[in-house]
């Protein structure tokens, strides 16, 4: 891999770029306080900005890092401020691979904003990063985000029963993933 960080990527709808710490207030409105939209995610509920603003923190801090790979997803037509992220939760040097993770605010969700950020980021990380295989998984009980995944070009490889634990709990995960040489295709 030859990582680079995060770099700002432009798609027809959307500006995915880094994090600034001004981007708390947004996030905690638009996202992270809602319970609905961290159901079936690893971290809890934001109970007040001030958690949005040290988790902010540690995400700006870590831009020094060329490993780190975390995009503030920023629509075209709206006023600037994220409707949710989408970054690299796990990198694999030895297989040069990358599991995404996403979440968005509810009032964006189904209208396609997602798999059009997942296949900037995807294009990147194959282009730009040149890994070979980039990944994600979801909640067996959120096929929507599997929706994501298939319509981004992601081929569905299996559910690994039990096998996470997110904030229902012990959940089943369905994983998707696309090769490098399927995605030049």
């Amino acid at each position: 891999m030859k990582h680079i960080g995060t770099q700002t990527i432009e798609t027809p709808r959307l500006i995915l770029r880094p994090f600034e710490m001004k981007d708390a207030r947004a996030m905690y409105d638009n996202w992270a306080s809602d319970p609905e939209v961290t159901k079936y995610l690893t971290w809890p509920v934001h109970s007040s900005v001030e958690i949005t603003r040290m988790v902010l923190r540690d995400w700006v801090d870590g831009y020094e890092s060329p490993t780190r790979y975390n995009w503030a997803i920023v629509l075209k037509s709206g006023d600037g401020n994220p409707i949710g992220n989408i970054s690299a939760v796990h990198l694999d040097e030895k297989t040069s691979a990358v599991e995404i993770g996403y979440c968005m605010g509810q009032p964006w969700w189904g209208v396609g904003i997602m798999t059009e950020a997942l296949k900037a980021v995807t294009g990147f990380f194959v282009e730009q990063v040149r890994v070979n295989r980039v990944g994600a998984r979801h909640d067996a009980n959120n096929p929507a985000s599997g929706r994501v995944m298939a319509k981004a070009g992601m081929t569905f490889e299996g559910t690994l029963r039990q096998s996470a634990v997110n904030n229902r709990g012990i959940v089943d995960m369905c994983c998707y993933s696309i090769l490098a040489e399927e995605w030049k295709k």
